[in-house]
């Protein structure tokens, strides 16, 4: 059983007095790090680097897996930051609300009986981590400095989503900030890495950032109740059903539009595999629980990324 207080916020001790133990403290931090969503986000940088290397580009391909690799260490452990200070932010909101697949954060630290503070301390943790690798990274020549600054601005816009003296994810700029640094900062990082220049790679992967904000809107719609009660105002906490699903819908079709006209035929043809799976996760925006759009997102990830590979 969880002791929580009358603002929401968990105790760290349980209703028998005893301090959670440091067994239960590790498989929260697990939790709270995400694991399922850094793999994918690791997925994401992956198919940036592929579309990077599919464009006309030399790769020396041995110094390119050891330089990406890093990089990918450098993502991960930003990702890990981001996502523990989130927890951190979302504490009171994740006690109210009810959890599903996608939404409603890890509940780690009410499953666990911790403090919001144990979320925050994992993300200066993590974030104290992710800043010397990167340093190091540049220094030795392993890290250009425009994937540095990438990089840099994902963990300062990673932060700057959940708290600071205005925190996007209050104000309804959140969805547009994680689908920038999700969607488009992300996998445009893994063509950086490969040598791929910056204005054709930003107009590539638009159409997946798009696809980032619908599933955003639908994951999001899901927490508006809690949002509300907790002054955090999100889009979907702020617009109607009908205008939750005419957003996502000019947002799916623009999406698919634009791949036609900023990408090679064959990537844009196969993204076209998502399309239906958008259409019913735009028809259901504001009617249930998350999954389709989440899903839409993640087929045109990989049928995509498969077409740059081929």
């Amino acid at each position: 059983m969880v002791a929580t207080s009358r603002s929401g916020w968990v105790s760290d001790r349980d209703f028998s007095g005893a301090t959670v133990t440091s067994r239960f403290r590790l498989r929260a931090a697990y939790r709270i790090s995400r694991p399922d969503q850094v793999l994918l986000i690791l997925v994401v940088y992956a198919v940036g680097c592929a579309a990077g290397a599919a464009g006309e580009v030399t790769v020396d391909w041995g110094s390119l897996l050891d330089d990406a690799s890093f990089v990918g260490l450098v993502i991960a452990v930003v990702a890990v930051s981001v996502h523990a200070v989130n927890e951190y932010a979302d504490a009171e909101t994740d006690a109210l609300t009810v959890r599903t697949r996608f939404s409603g954060g890890s509940g780690a630290l009410i499953d666990h009986g911790l403090p919001a503070g144990f979320a925050l301390r994992i993300a200066v943790g993590a974030a104290a981590a992710a800043v010397p690798l990167g340093w190091v990274g540049w220094t030795s020549g392993r890290i250009a400095g425009v994937v540095l600054t990438m990089l840099v601005l994902m963990l300062v816009g990673g932060w700057a989503y959940s708290v600071g003296p205005w925190p996007f994810s209050r104000h309804g700029w959140g969805e547009v900030t994680n689908a920038l640094l999700g969607g488009l900062l992300l996998p445009v990082t893994g063509a950086l890495v490969v040598g791929a220049p910056l204005g054709a790679t930003l107009a590539a992967f638009g159409p997946f950032t798009l696809l980032v904000f619908v599933n955003l809107l639908e994951t999001q719609w899901a927490d508006r109740v809690a949002d509300r009660a907790v002054g955090k105002n999100t889009l979907a906490s702020r617009l109607s059903p009908d205008s939750i699903r005419l957003l996502g819908g000019a947002a799916a079709v623009a999406a698919y539009v634009l791949a036609l006209v900023s990408q090679p035929l064959q990537v844009a043809l196969a993204g076209l595999l998502a399309a239906p799976v958008s259409a019913y996760g735009v028809r259901r925006l504001g009617r249930g629980d998350p999954g389709p759009s989440v899903v839409a997102m993640i087929v045109l990830l990989f049928s995509q990324g498969a077409a740059w590979l081929a």
